[in-house]
């Protein structure tokens, strides 16, 4: 397989990739500067297997890796900020970065493969938004945002915004997705991460995300999950209501009005890995497996101050 034909760009500098992305005036747009669509290539671990078969065909190609100032990762108190070269393996092995935001880290070691993870990046894999992927529900559920710059200048886009469709982000001809932002987490809450998959690294059939609060006397304050491969974009569902008061010390229950909200409100498509029936009945599952995990993780960061 081969990809169509396209220009490419390797840029140095952020203002020279923006340029190169920014599409000319009609009729002017030649080889040599803007025009036409244009693609970014960072990690290139979507991309390129879909030029490869022809899925898209951008006239010019724009290689931001040699644009240092885009790998970055800024970890604050406020939440963990990803630069668009940060590879999933720097993030996933930044100690700093997980313990503001564990959530990060948990839904990375689901990532594809080493191989993957080593290339890949965390902006691109938003900026691709696969309703299959786990950083795309990761970001929707933890509130945060991707900002975006072009040559007319910039703009941050909350994650309830971003994600337009499958494979459709909410950026503009022209913009580069520069970096993104999750937030911290707040005191007395845990998190986690599960999926079910055919084989590890495999898109998952379907994944949940989830973080869970608890109240000084450690009974459920507020419940959350993210969902993956059950809609076109990804699914967040307040689960608060559902859990609200449960005792975490002593299980919190068995999670059942939580896991049948959630069976009541996905609404997955059958393809040829699963029916749409059994993709539903696993986001009740996982929804129960990701709030006990997340319950039992709120109890640790309590009885450690966090």
């Amino acid at each position: 397989m081969k990809p169509p034909p396209f220009a490419y760009r390797a840029p140095r500098t952020l203002p020279e990739a923006l340029a190169a992305l920014a599409p000319a005036a009609p009729g002017t747009g030649s080889d040599t500067g803007g025009g036409g669509v244009g693609k970014v290539l960072a990690g290139g671990q979507s991309l390129i297997p879909l030029l490869n078969m022809r899925l898209a065909a951008p006239e010019r190609l724009v290689d931001i890796n040699r644009v240092a100032e885009l790998d970055t990762l800024e970890v604050t108190g406020a939440g963990v900020r990803v630069g668009a070269l940060a590879r999933h393996a720097r993030v996933g092995r930044s100690a700093e970065a997980a313990a503001v935001q564990p959530l990060l880290r948990r839904a990375l070691a689901h990532v594809a493969h080493p191989v993957v993870r080593n290339r890949g990046t965390v902006v691109g894999s938003l900026a691709h938004a696969d309703p299959s992927a786990e950083l795309p529900a990761v970001l929707a559920l933890l509130d945060g945002s991707v900002e975006a710059a072009s040559a007319a200048g910039r703009r941050t886009i909350p994650a309830g915004g971003f994600f337009l469709g499958p494979l459709e982000p909410a950026l503009l001809p022209g913009e580069l997705a520069v970096s993104a932002f999750f937030p911290a987490l707040p005191p007395r809450t845990g998190t986690a991460f599960v999926e079910i998959a055919r084989r590890h690294g495999d898109y998952a059939l379907v994944g949940v995300a989830a973080t869970v609060t608890l109240d000084a006397g450690l009974r459920v304050a507020a419940a959350r999950a993210g969902y993956l491969s059950v809609a076109g974009v990804p699914l967040v569902l307040d689960l608060t209501a559902a859990c609200a008061g449960a005792d975490a010390v002593s299980g919190g229950g068995d999670w059942e009005d939580a896991a049948a909200y959630a069976r009541e409100r996905v609404d997955p498509e059958s393809d040829i890995h699963a029916s749409a029936d059994y993709r539903r009945h696993l986001a009740g599952v996982l929804t129960g497996r990701a709030l006990r995990a997340a319950t039992a993780d709120a109890i640790d960061r309590a009885g450690e101050g966090r």
